[in-house]
């Protein structure tokens, strides 16, 4: 592969109204890498499609395609295509028609466009699919008609948003295969969005990890896999048992009370640390002389493997084997060195921008009012910020709470679960030793002396 920066993004940052969908993005892509935008739904990955399409334009930052900047460049004159999920195929033409469609815009030459169709048609393996419309193809035929049509005007980059999306499982897989290998065979960059962890895994060269407008990691997929830089990229990519842990020195972590040899250094000692080990590292030993010792409380087979929850009492283990054991069955497990992933701990705060009502003893956030110490120093209505530890967020049934949310996501950290809840446009962290599904409503109560608040400079 080139080393050469074909598109580079520059402290981007876009909104849509007051929603932040990217938040000043660095990102350099390589000539003829498979890179691809990976993150849940609402993370950014489309737009920062879109924005490299020039279908919008950034707030802040630039866009440079071969060392130009080309943020105000229109769509048709970037040398860009896309391929979006509904592939927006012309029903009224035949196969041949809709890949030629941009060729005869360009009013090229007839014979060259039945050339460079015909070319097409061979590297999507649709040969002798011309004279065929769009109603008479397969999802994943169109598909690949779609991907024709984009390659026709030979773009530098192609786009693809999600393309294989509407299709079913099966061909999904074989398209993941044929995608990848079309790409390595024209050399050209493609850039990829998908929420599927699998199609990011199986086609890329690079992953970029994105979560509410922020770049979370960038690797390659076994770095990504192997070496996440934060729980929730651990948690979204792949299975992930997440335990809080004590760097005690290098090559040796406490976690769950139990201390193990791991090859992670650089931590400082006695450090707290979030310790990731994948499912499919442990391995289930007999409990005689083992160092570890649970009960099987879940047994589910998987198909090509078992996936057995082992209560070892304060964590439960998610292991991944391919020996059956008895749902109840007492069990030892073994966890190698090199299977233990050592993170940075992360802390998050909520912070809001807040309203001081010092002679209530109240401070409002997000229309709120909250009971509240500590503001003798402020004035009626002085602008203030309010930082709320997640643990110290309570979540209680909505019909007890004036300020209710939505459950966004639900991460399991090891010892408890990170709830995102949605209010409004803002977003509450809180913590809590049971799960919720998204989309439920919950209502959120802060004591008052969990609440700190400090003058808002920014205002």
């Amino acid at each position: 592969m080139k080393d050469k920066h074909l598109i580079e993004l520059i402290d981007v940052s876009k909104a849509y109204g007051g929603d932040v969908a990217l938040s000043h993005v660095d990102l350099y892509i390589k000539d003829g890498e498979f890179l691809t935008l990976l993150g849940p739904s609402g993370c950014g990955k489309t737009t920062m499609l879109r924005l490299i399409a020039g279908f919008i334009m950034p707030d802040e930052g630039r866009i440079e395609m071969d060392g130009v900047d080309i943020a105000n460049t229109p769509p048709y004159l970037r040398k860009v295509n896309t391929v979006f999920q509904k592939y927006a195929l012309f029903p009224h033409l035949n196969v041949a028609d809709n890949i030629a469609f941009g060729l005869k815009l360009r009013n090229v030459d007839k014979a060259v466009i039945k050339e460079k169709v015909e070319a097409m048609l061979e590297l999507v393996n649709l040969k002798g699919y011309g004279s065929r419309y769009i109603e008479q193809l397969s999802g994943g035929q169109q598909q690949r008609v779609a991907i024709a049509r984009a390659l026709v005007n030979e773009p530098q980059v192609l786009l693809l948003d999600e393309p294989l999306g509407a299709l079913d499982l099966k061909l999904r897989k074989e398209m993941q295969v044929e995608l990848k290998n079309m790409q390595q065979r024209l050399g050209i960059t493609f850039i990829y969005v998908t929420h599927d962890q699998e199609e990011a895994l199986t086609m890329s060269d690079t992953i970029v990890v994105l979560k509410d407008g922020v770049i979370q990691q960038i690797g390659t997929p076994t770095d990504i896999y192997n070496e996440p830089k934060n729980p929730f990229v651990a948690d979204f990519i792949g299975e992930s048992n997440i335990i809080p842990g004590i760097m005690l020195q290098d090559l040796k972590v406490r976690m769950n009370g139990v201390v193990y040899d791991c090859v992670d250094k650089g931590f400082g000692k006695n450090t707290e640390v979030d310790v990731v080990v994948r499912p499919e590292d442990i391995d289930i030993v007999p409990a005689e002389g083992a160092r570890v010792v649970g009960k099987a409380v879940s047994v589910v087979f998987m198909g090509v493997h078992y996936e057995v929850d082992v209560d070892c009492g304060g964590y439960e283990w998610v292991i991944q084997t391919t020996d059956y054991v008895e749902r109840g069955q007492v069990v030892g497990i073994s966890i190698p060195p090199d299977a233990i992933h050592i993170m940075k701990k992360t802390q998050q705060t909520n912070l809001f921008d807040a309203v001081a009502y010092p002679d209530d003893g109240e401070v409002e956030i997000l229309d709120h009012r909250f009971a509240c110490i500590g503001l003798e120093s402020f004035e009626t209505k002085d602008d203030v910020l309010a930082a709320i530890a997640p643990i110290d967020v309570e979540l209680i049934p909505p019909q007890e709470s004036e300020l209710t949310g939505v459950v966004r996501a639900c991460m399991f950290l090891g010892t408890h679960y990170e709830v995102t809840i949605g209010c409004g446009e803002e977003d509450w962290i809180a913590y809590s030793a049971e799960y919720m599904e998204s989309g439920e409503e919950i209502g959120i109560h802060v004591a008052a002396d969990k609440i700190a608040v400090s003058a808002n400079e920014t205002n």
